[in-house]
Formats: C-alpha cells, structure tokens, sequence
C-alpha cells in the first residue's frame, strides 16, 4: 500500500505539472491581459503599464514567465495580484476558511440526510414515501441554484425578516461575544447551505437507492435472508457495505470541491468565498490570482481522488492496492 502511496503522489506531481503548464497557456492565449486593459485608459501613462509589465515579468517570453511563476509556485510563493496589490497567498488565506466552512457544513448535512433516505426509498421500493422522495429529489436536481438562493433571500430575508440578506457576518461582529459570534455565522449560513444541500442531497439520494436496489436484488442478500437475518441486518451489515463503494468515489470527488466556491451562488448572497473570488480574478484576468486558485482546486481533486481510493480499500478487502 504505501508504494502505490508514493507512486500516485509521483504522478501527482507529474499531473499538476501538466494542469499548470495547460492553464498558464489559456490564461496567455487570451486577446488581452489586465495591463492591456489599463493602456485602453487615456488617464493612465503608458510608461506606468510598460513598468509594471515589467515588474511583474510580463515583457518576457511566455515560456519564461512560466519558469519564473513556477520557481515561486514550488515554495508556496503564487505571485501577486495586480488588482489587489497583495500577495496571491494572502488573499487566497482571506477566503479559504470562508468556503472551508460554509462547503464542510453542506456536505456534512447533505450526506447525514441524503444516505438514510436513499436507504429507506430502496428498501420502500414503490411505496408512497419512495415516490415523494423521488419527487422531491427531482425538484431539487431540476432548480438551478441561483433560483433557489434568490427565492429563500426574499422569504425568509425580505418577507417573513428571520435570517440576513446575505454576507457571512453582521456588522456589529466584532463587538459580539463568541457565542454570539457562531450564532451570527450560523444564521448567515443558513440559506448558502440550503440551497448546496438542496442540489447535492437530490443527486446523492438517487445514487445511494439505485445503489441499494441492485444490491438488495443479488443473490446473497436472498441467501442471507434465507437464513433467517433479520431485515436490519440484511440491509446495514450486507447491502449497504457494498452500496457504499461507488459513493465513496463520490465523496473523494466532493472533497476535491471543498475549495472550489461555488461563484453564482457566493455573488448572489454576498458571501465572501473562494468562487466570487475566482469569478472577479478572471474578469479581471488577474493572472496569478487565477492561476493561485486553479492549482489549489488541482491539489485537492488530487487528494480527494487518492482519499477515495485508498477509503475503498480499506472498505471493500476485495480491492488491494500492489
């Protein structure tokens, strides 16, 4: 096992190679760059812009402007932004603990919620539960997020007055005690995690019945039932173990997205994340700002995949890694 640990960390580093080198070319093939922009404004000298290309290497060759982004990206070092005037690390560190939250909050709920209706819709198969739930999940993987966020911001924010149009904090946070401050971050959280949770509990439930029912219709679930277990052991012990692999695949998949954003939704709501973030860098085109969050996103698509599979092993001792 720890051999093919290291291999795939080997390759790892290999692959993020690769998306670096792919993502800088897109980003340079662009008609236009950020200091581009800034020559289009008459009050702006062109002697400034032809400085800061400079500065910030950009008068080089594309190939070198990579070795040198690359240089620094080794070390943890990812540039500096031109819009924020600010190390690309340190905005990023401004957003990451934002989207950690509100992300871990939601597929936490969503997974608590999703499996145990999955499970009761298979094992309720064309019961009068299973088809609302089927409804319900239908709605949910039909209603673009967007929709959904602007629908709960005027009931619940506009209407009825309960929760905060949007943001994460209030703006007497700073004067407020710590428990008053969890309190205060758990109301503004409230409608981003519905809408999440919504979206991925609709998918996640699905997956988890069908899974269930292919499972529950093999040969050795009869076997067992055949024996005399009962059904609670039939479907905890017996058939969920083995419907939990293709949703563990699932989850190294989610894990990769913990820092991904979701930009639509975070621009809707106000909310001070990585996506809005990520949206306004490439509006900007914000080269290294762009380029900072992309290979964050890489390394964790990474992670979560190498998570998933070595979780499969460790379920399923059918699957052994050499």
């Amino acid at each position: 096992m720890l051999s093919y640990v290291v291999r795939r960390l080997m390759i790892s580093v290999l692959l993020l190679l690769a998306a670096s080198v792919m993502a800088f070319l897109i980003l340079k093939a662009a008609p236009s760059d950020y200091f581009a922009l800034l020559k289009a404004d008459p009050r702006i000298p062109q002697e400034y812009v032809d400085q800061q290309r400079q500065i910030y290497g950009l008068d080089k060759p594309v190939y070198v402007q990579y070795g040198l982004w690359l240089r620094r990206a080794v070390v943890g070092d990812f540039g500096f932004s031109f819009a924020y005037k600010q190390p690309v690390s340190a905005i990023i560190g401004t957003r990451v603990l934002n989207t950690l939250i509100l992300n871990l909050v939601a597929v936490t709920v969503t997974w608590m919620v999703a499996i145990p209706i999955g499970i009761y819709a298979a094992v309720r198969q064309y019961s009068l539960g299973d088809k609302l739930l089927s409804g319900v999940s239908f709605i949910g993987m039909s209603l673009p997020g967007f929709f959904s966020a602007l629908i709960l911001l005027y009931i619940f924010a506009s209407v009825l007055n309960v929760l905060p149009p949007g943001g994460m904090y209030s703006i007497d946070f700073p004067r407020m005690t710590a428990g008053e401050k969890v309190l205060d971050v758990a109301r503004h959280l409230v409608i981003p995690v519905i809408v999440l949770v919504l979206a991925a509990m609709a998918s996640l439930q699905r997956i988890t019945r069908g899974n269930m029912l292919e499972v529950l219709g093999q040969q050795y679930i009869r076997t067992a039932r055949a024996k005399g277990l009962s059904e609670r052991q039939v479907v905890y012990k017996h058939a969920l173990r083995n419907a939990l692999n293709p949703l563990i695949t699932i989850f190294g998949y989610e894990f990769g997205d913990l820092l991904s954003g979701a930009a639509l939704l975070e621009i809707i709501i106000d909310y001070p994340g990585l996506g809005s973030l990520m949206y306004t860098a490439v509006r900007n085109q914000d080269q290294f700002l762009v380029m900072g969050g992309f290979m964050m996103g890489a390394v964790m698509l990474l992670v979560g995949n190498l998570l998933a599979e070595l979780l499969l092993a460790w379920v399923d001792p059918r699957i052994s890694y050499q």
